[in-house]
């Protein structure tokens, strides 16, 4: 199963990634798993001085850095087949203009998605934005990239990039209104539909 999760700061994706990841260990897949490493900064593979200097770098390291983690996941994607990729190139082409390197554009964003395998499942997480900033509220980020006032504006981008990806095979999961330990059994449901002859024969 190759995913590409998108969706706001908050939506859940952490918590899927985490629970599929959980799922496949017992059914005997190995998800690479690639959660936070889109984002400034990587919070999972990096120690703190580290994510700080990545913080404070000049944007136009930022964008180099990024472009060439968003290339170099294109032969890990191939290389792999059970991979979860949170946000990746459509969280770049959001996240990098808006925060990171403001005023320069991501043009390579469908360039990116002409390497991707054809079992490729794009995956659209949302929530009512209240429950976002709710979920900001509760469990600050040490270090946040959307502030509360963005929430709409950015839940809104990721619908239209959603919409103009050109992967085929699509899921909207929206989180609103239910635990992160239910994210898992909604998920499973949802993505059925989009699942390659493989994956189905996995889990049956």
């Amino acid at each position: 199963m190759r995913l590409v999760t998108i969706g706001c700061e908050y939506v859940g994706k952490t918590a899927l990634a985490d629970a599929l990841q959980a799922w496949g260990a017992q059914h005997g897949r190995n998800f690479h798993m690639d959660d936070s490493d889109f984002s400034i900064p990587d919070d999972r593979h990096l120690a703190e001085d580290e994510q700080q200097a990545l913080v404070e770098a000049p944007p136009a390291l930022k964008e180099r850095f990024q472009r060439m983690q968003i290339y170099y996941h294109v032969f890990v994607q191939r290389n792999c087949e059970d991979c979860i990729f949170g946000g990746y190139h459509i969280q770049e082409a959001i996240y990098g203009p808006r925060y990171y390197y403001p005023g320069t554009e991501v043009h390579y964003l469908q360039h990116v998605e002409g390497f991707l395998q054809p079992d490729t499942i794009l995956v659209l997480m949302t929530a009512d934005p209240d429950e976002i900033r709710a979920r900001m509220k509760a469990a600050p980020h040490k270090f946040p990239i959307v502030p509360p006032g963005d929430v709409e504006e950015v839940q809104a981008e990721f619908e239209k990039e959603f919409a103009a990806s050109t992967i085929k095979r699509k899921v909207h999961l929206d989180t609103t209104g239910f635990p992160a330990d239910e994210i898992l059994d909604r998920f499973l449901v949802a993505v059925r539909p989009a699942l390659s002859a493989r994956d189905l024969l996995l889990m049956s």
